[in-house]
């Protein structure tokens, strides 16, 4: 599965809950699949999608707050999960997409071949769930439902051929639209 694919197979279980999305060709992929006014997109802040999940998360606790990272952009931003970890907001879901590389900008590697981001993450409080293919991925997304966060799913994609459109929003408009004014 790439990341295009298990972005739509996400986003048709969670429905309308808030989605943080990051930079790069997850935004536009989301943009490209499923654009709401529950989901911020993230241009151009590399790393920084779980850290405003994280306010989502802590001034919106009775909703789920899904954050959709990638591997390199949380690579850009460990320390955020030391943060989540120690405030264990029971709503906050964290979907980090590893392909093993910075796709976006020319398929640079990352090192999630040889550190798992599911240990740190674990060694952060985090509820883990490790996915490499569509029915394993649908079977986590219903149990989690019912299990209190932090969470992360850590989902072994794949890099795609195709790349989706720029989002087309201006970021004022993003924020205005997403905090409902």
């Amino acid at each position: 599965m790439n990341r295009k694919e298990a972005i739509e197979l996400v986003t048709r279980k969670i429905g309308n809950e808030p989605i943080i999305s990051a930079n790069g060709y997850i935004s536009r992929d989301l943009f490209s699949i499923d654009d709401k006014n529950t989901n911020f997109y993230m241009i151009g802040s590399m790393g920084l999608a779980s850290s405003i999940g994280l306010g989502v998360a802590i001034k919106n606790p009775k909703k789920r707050i899904y954050v959709f990272d990638g591997d390199g952009n949380i690579l850009m931003n460990l320390g955020s999960l030391t943060t989540i970890g120690t405030i264990k907001p029971k709503n906050l879901i964290h979907l980090v997409f590893d392909n093993g590389s910075h796709e976006s900008t020319g398929g640079q590697p990352t090192c999630t071949n040889s550190i798992s981001i599911a240990k740190i993450a674990k060694a952060a409080n985090f509820k883990i769930f490790q996915v490499k293919n569509e029915s394993q991925f649908e079977r986590i997304l219903t149990k989690i439902k019912k299990l209190p966060g932090p969470i992360m799913i850590v989902v072994k994609i794949k890099n795609s051929e195709e790349i989706s459109g720029r989002v087309s929003l201006k970021p004022s408009d993003i924020k205005k639209r997403f905090m409902g004014k």
